[in-house]
């Protein structure tokens, strides 16, 4: 977990291309997990990545 790299919430946002509620959302409904630190949320960039992945699906 040392080698973990942490985003904020407007960093993933950037990552997914979508806004920053969207990723609140994710967050508080379980989709996406984070941490609390302080006020703020903070993910860890493979668990971004895995999700991604597990939502892409071929539109062929």
């Amino acid at each position: 977990m040392s080698d973990a790299k942490f985003l904020t919430v407007a960093e993933v946002a950037a990552m997914m291309r979508v806004s920053k509620m969207t990723v609140y959302r994710l967050v508080h409904n379980g989709d996406l997990p984070a941490v609390r630190v302080g006020r703020s949320f903070r993910v860890v960039e493979e668990d971004v990545n895995e999700y991604l992945r597990k939502s892409f699906y071929s539109a062929g």
